[in-house]
């Protein structure tokens, strides 16, 4: 391709970023729930106009409201997957560490949860409790007490079993600014460990994939690392997010289109397991789109990305943290990487939903 069709077809690739989304589906679809193209049509384009606040606005994992001196972090979301027991975690589990973890990359201290639960009639009592106790026992691993709740139930064959919904609140820490546009060229991005876990732990214990190894979810609180990255980073920590739905490809497409700059991503630097890769390969699908429940990635000033990277290594759960790219000028609003043969290749946002209620 010429220079000058190059440049072309990148600013229309510009224009059409800028461009305010329209719903237009007729229809919700799966793909709506996958954290991709079609989930910010929904939200940008119906939900968004319609609660439009400048609380909202930001489109965070936690709201930041103030309160007196202080600010509060409000964060909600509601758990779908599907076993509801799967290999290194479940749906209680799950939820409360997702919530957890929405407050703590928000840069805020959580101080407590309600959760929702929203049963199918003929779910057996012993898995009730089963959830019940593990959402107990998470809480009490985060440190942050579970203060109120609701219980429904729905007639057989319309609730799939379980469904949970939790919400967190949170003080946020007023030494930090976490947000896209604090982020600035030459910043590192980190990565606190191997992408794709969840989704893989997901697709096997459901038999979507004939494979024999075994991959447990990454589910944990992100606590412990966030701890770590604040000590070593101060106010030179800018941006952080749980890659969740729509996985690190997504949320790096997210900062890349509200900080205006690029993001340059190292393929050989991206710490995927074998197995997980095989499992994408199988499905054709990239693991950067796969959902993880225990990792983060962080935007850090570039003199204190070293720094960071040591102590996320010196965490458990953050052992092969790696820093996978950077922050460029250009191309302004895209993420590029450069892969192990020397090519560059575009990572759009997802489109689809290839792995659905995985979270």
């Amino acid at each position: 391709m010429s220079e000058g069709r190059e440049q072309r077809v990148l600013d229309a690739l510009e224009q059409g970023r800028r461009r305010p989304p329209k719903f237009t589906a007729p229809r919700i679809d799966m793909s709506h729930g996958a954290g991709g193209k079609a989930t910010h049509k929904l939200i940008e384009g119906l939900l968004l106009p319609a609660f439009s606040n400048p609380a909202l606005a930001p489109l965070s994992d936690a709201a930041l409201l103030p309160f007196g001196d202080a600010r509060l972090a409000l964060t909600t979301d509601s758990f779908v997957v599907r076993p509801l027991v799967f290999p290194g975690g479940s749906i209680g589990e799950l939820a409360v560490n997702g919530t957890v973890n929405d407050l703590v990359v928000s840069g805020a201290t959580p101080i407590g949860l309600s959760a929702a639960l929203i049963v199918e009639e003929g779910l057996r009592t012993e898995v009730l409790v089963h959830e019940v106790e593990a959402m107990a026992a998470a809480a009490g691993r985060a440190g942050v007490p579970i203060a109120t709740g609701d219980t429904k139930v729905v007639e057989r064959g319309k609730g799939d079993g379980l469904y949970v919904v939790t919400t967190g609140i949170g003080i946020a820490d007023p030494g930090l600014d976490l947000s896209s546009a604090s982020v600035r060229p030459g910043d590192k991005i980190l990565c606190s460990g191997t992408l794709g876990d969840h989704g893989a732990a997901i697709l096997i214990a459901r038999g979507d994939l004939e494979l024999e190894a075994e991959v447990f979810s990454d589910t944990r609180p992100l606590t412990p690392l966030v701890k770590a990255l604040k000590d070593a980073a101060g106010p030179e920590l800018r941006f952080m997010r749980d890659p969740t739905r729509g996985g690190v490809g997504t949320v790096l497409n997210e900062l890349a289109r509200d900080s205006g700059y690029g993001v340059v991503l190292r393929e050989e630097k991206l710490p995927v397991r074998d197995v997980v890769n095989g499992a994408c390969e199988i499905l054709g699908i990239d693991p950067l789109y796969v959902a993880n429940e225990g990792k983060l990635i962080a935007v850090v000033a570039p003199e204190a990305a070293d720094a960071a990277l040591e102590a996320l290594r010196g965490v458990e759960g953050g052992e092969e943290a790696e820093i996978i790219g950077e922050v460029r000028e250009e191309p302004a609003r895209m993420v590029l990487m450069h892969t192990q043969f020397g090519g560059t290749r575009m990572i759009d946002m997802l489109v689809g939903d290839p792995l659905p209620r995985i979270c």
